[in-house]
C-alpha cells in the first residue's frame, strides 16, 4: 500500500483532533493527589448488550422496492483498573447480524469478536507518556460467504484469526480518552484453521504445493507471523449531548516481508442515545491488508472476463437504531427503603 503512504499518515494526523462483574468494593475510589485534582483508582467494569433492528416493508408500492429485515446483537465488556502509576482497560467486543429479503435466503452482514488489553506504567508523573504493553485478537463466529454462492465458504471461525503483541510507547494526558501507542516491535500473528483455506493461501498464509497430477506435496500452512511497527491512535469524547464519538485507527508495516507496505485499519463509531435503552449507532470501517486479496473482474477492451487477484480498500458501513442494557444497572439490586 506503498501510494496510498501519504493519505494515511494525513488521515492518522487528523484523527488525533478481568472484563466481567468485579465487587462493588473495588470501584473507583477518589483519592487527592499533586495539583488538588482527583484521580479514580482501583476498578471500574460496564456490560452491555443490545440489538438493532431495521425492516423495510412495501405493498402495491407505485415506486418498487424489496422486503426486507435485518437485525445486529451486540455485547460489550469492559474493565478499567488504575493505580497512580499504572493502569490496565480491557474490552470485549461481540457482535452477530442477518439480513433477510424476498426470495433470498438469511445472509451474514456482520460478525466480530474481539477482545483488546493494554497495561501502561508512569515512569514520571510530570510526563504524559507511559511504557506499555499491547495485546489484541479477533476472528468471526460463523461461515462466511461470497453471497449468493453458499457451497464454498470464504472464511470459518478462527480462519483468519489475528492476534497482536507488543511493547512500546503510548502518549496520553486523558489516556482514556485519547492516547497516541508506537510500538517498533510487534508481532502479528495470523491463523488460518481451516485446511482448504490454508491449502488455497487466504488471508497470507504459505499455500499448499502441489505436484503435476494435483496431489498435496505440503500442505498449506495454518499460521503466519510477522515482526513489524504498529501505530495507533485512539480518541473518546462526547461530542454533544447524548452523542459519543469513538474512533481507533492502527497502522502497521512488517520489517521482513514487506516494509513501507502499510496495513490499514480504522473505526469510527458513533453512538447517539435516545433515551435510557433506545441508542442509534453510526459507524464506518474502513481496511486495508496486503495479505487479503480480493478478485476483481475486469473486461474494458474484449468481451472476454479476466479475473486479476490483488489487495483492495476495503469500506463497511454501519447504520441502526435498537435496544442497549447496560447489564450493571439492569441487574443491580434495588436499593432497601
Amino acid at each position: 500500500m506503498k501510494n496510498y503512504t501519504w493519505l494515511i499518515f494525513s488521515v492518522f494526523i487528523l484523527n488525533s483532533g478481568v472484563l466481567f462483574a468485579q465487587p462493588d468494593s473495588l470501584f473507583f475510589k477518589k483519592k487527592e493527589v499533586k495539583e488538588n485534582k482527583d484521580v479514580q483508582l482501583g476498578w471500574r467494569t460496564k456490560k452491555e448488550i443490545g440489538l438493532n433492528f431495521n425492516q423495510v416493508s412495501f405493498t402495491n408500492w407505485n415506486s418498487g422496492g424489496t422486503n426486507s429485515i435485518s437485525g445486529i446483537i451486540t455485547g460489550k465488556a469492559e474493565a478499567k483498573y488504575k493505580q497512580e502509576k499504572w493502569y490496565w482497560n480491557s474490552n470485549f467486543n461481540v457482535r452477530y447480524g442477518l439480513n433477510k429479503q424476498d426470495n433470498q435466503n438469511i445472509r451474514k452482514t456482520d460478525d466480530v469478536i474481539e477482545v483488546i488489553s493494554n497495561v501502561g506504567l508512569e515512569k514520571d508523573p510530570k510526563s504524559n507518556w507511559f511504557y506499555s504493553a499491547k495485546f489484541s485478537f479477533n476472528t468471526q463466529l460463523a461461515n462466511g460467504f461470497n453471497y449468493p454462492d453458499r457451497d464454498e465458504p470464504i472464511s470459518r471461525f478462527l480462519a483468519p484469526g489475528y492476534m497482536f503483541f507488543g511493547l512500546g510507547m503510548e502518549y496520553g494526558r486523558f489516556i482514556e480518552r485519547l492516547s497516541f501507542y508506537a510500538s517498533p516491535f510487534t508481532l502479528k500473528t495470523t491463523f488460518v484453521l481451516d485446511e482448504d483455506l490454508a491449502n488455497k493461501g487466504s488471508f497470507g498464509v504459505d499455500p499448499a504445493i502441489y505436484d503435476l497430477d494435483g496431489n498435496i506435496l505440503r500442505e498449506g500452512k495454518k499460521v503466519k507471523q510477522e515482526l513489524g511497527i504498529l501505530l495507533t491512535n485512539q480518541y473518546e469524547q462526547e461530542v454533544l449531548e447524548n452523542i459519543k464519538l469513538n474512533s481507533l485507527l492502527r497502522l502497521y508495516t512488517d520489517y521482513i516481508n514487506s516494509f513501507g507496505n502499510i496495513d490499514l485499519e480504522w473505526e469510527v463509531n458513533m453512538d447517539m442515545k435516545v433515551n435510557k435503552y433506545v441508542k442509534a449507532t453510526l459507524g464506518s470501517h474502513l481496511r486495508y491488508d496486503n495479505d487479503i486479496k480480493v478478485e476483481v473482474e475486469t473486461n474494458e477492451t474484449t468481451n472476454e472476463e479476466v479475473v486479476v487477484v490483488g489487495p483492495k480498500l476495503q469500506w463497511k458501513q454501519i447504520l441502526g437504531v435498537g435496544v442497549v442494557v447496560d447489564l450493571d444497572n439492569f441487574i443491580k439490586p434495588s436499593a432497601k427503603p
